[in-house]
């Protein structure tokens, strides 16, 4: 479509005008609702469906193999615990192999001798227990007995036999069966986290050389240095735990010499391994101390019991606290916090490692967030 216009001599001269009509802006806003930024919707919808699937598979299989990686965190958690005590020896001119074989023979020994503590107590109490089952069968049967009067009274031995014959056989076999397979799980993680600990001691300047070589060279010192610190605390932080497991094993030693209870020496060792688990180790093995202090009497579980719900306020709120402000300079809120949320999100291991954890970040804060803001 043309229109005149008039040139200089006043004569009308055809211009050109536009010819995109209604239809050619409508096919050209088309084009812009399709396309965006040289792509389509099309494929940007696909590339976001994409990624959200991937990201959905790479969630579910984290889960899959969570105890896995729950078992290499213990490993590397025991690794870097250790790894003092290995370098002080590598200091002192034991080659790593030797020292870390030396760590290894020394900790085996600390558990034979546990073992040899345990052991014998056990065997006694369970052989105790099998030469007094036909006792306990025999004044069943006889009506003057305390277990024969609750026998007449609840009738626990035709409810057995009942059970029994309406396939209660089968589900105590699969009782057994599940019982077995938890122990050969905690074998066999067991044995996963020992190798994978030797081996993270035998080859963790290796691994930490490698870890450096994503920093930039130019701040490559700076990060080996804080990375040190950080070894170096968690070492202190483990001492800190031995002192404190050290304390609970004597405070048992001690208990039980003061109330007769059996077995002292087995029973602090057993403490002293339990306390080492933030959360719930105290508790369990005071309530297994506290099953052993029936044999003497009533009265004294239940004193033991008390005891121990005392030990651990104590401890939780404290001895704990204070010793690891003075091992790893931590305030004692953030010890108490961060292993309550710790063993919140994995547990017994989230536990272990939620102090050294808040000593890394506290680190890593202060020497690439505080300085900054400090210093603007």
């Amino acid at each position: 479509m043309t229109s005149t216009e008039p040139d200089g001599d006043g004569n009308h001269e055809p211009a050109e005008t536009s010819s995109v009509g209604p239809a050619s802006r409508t096919g050209r806003a088309r084009r812009t609702r399709i396309v965006a930024g040289g792509r389509s919707w099309f494929a940007i919808g696909f590339a976001v469906g994409l990624g959200a699937t991937l990201a959905w598979l790479t969630v579910q299989t984290v889960l899959e193999v969570g105890s896995l990686l729950t078992l290499l965190l213990l490993s590397m958690f025991l690794a870097l615990a250790l790894e003092p005590v290995v370098a002080w020896l590598t200091r002192h001119r034991v080659r790593r192999s030797g020292a870390v074989l030396l760590v290894l023979v020394v900790l085996l020994a600390f558990f034979a001798g546990f073992l040899a503590l345990v052991v014998p107590p056990v065997t006694d109490e369970v052989n105790a227990l099998i030469k007094a089952v036909p006792g306990w069968l025999k004044q069943l049967h006889d009506h003057n007995s305390a277990l024969g009067r609750f026998e007449d009274r609840y009738h626990v031995v035709a409810k057995v036999k009942q059970q029994f014959s309406n396939g209660g056989a089968a589900g105590l076999a699969g009782g057994l069966l599940g019982a077995g397979r938890v122990v050969v799980g905690a074998v066999t993680s067991a044995v996963v986290v020992i190798v994978v600990t030797v081996y993270m001691m035998a080859f963790l300047p290796s691994l930490k050389a490698f870890c450096l070589r994503f920093v930039a060279a130019r701040k490559r010192p700076h990060a080996r240095a804080v990375t040190d610190e950080i070894l170096n605390r968690v070492g202190r932080y483990m001492l800190g735990n031995v002192v404190t497991s050290v304390i609970a094993g004597l405070a048992t030693f001690i208990w039980c010499v003061v109330t007769d209870v059996p077995y002292p020496a087995a029973l602090g060792v057993f403490i002293a391994l339990m306390d080492l688990i933030p959360i719930v180790g105290t508790t369990i093995g005071g309530l297994v101390v506290s099953l052993v202090a029936l044999s003497v009497s009533l009265p004294v579980a239940l004193a033991t019991a008390g005891f121990y719900v005392a030990f651990r306020v104590a401890e939780d709120y404290l001895i704990v606290p204070r010793v690891m402000k003075f091992a790893v300079d931590v305030h004692p809120l953030v010890t108490v916090v961060g292993v309550l949320l710790g063993g919140a999100l994995l547990g017994i291991v989230g536990a272990l490692v939620a102090i050294p954890a808040a000593v890394a970040i506290g680190l890593i804060l202060d020497e690439h967030v505080f300085s900054r803001t400090d210093a603007s």
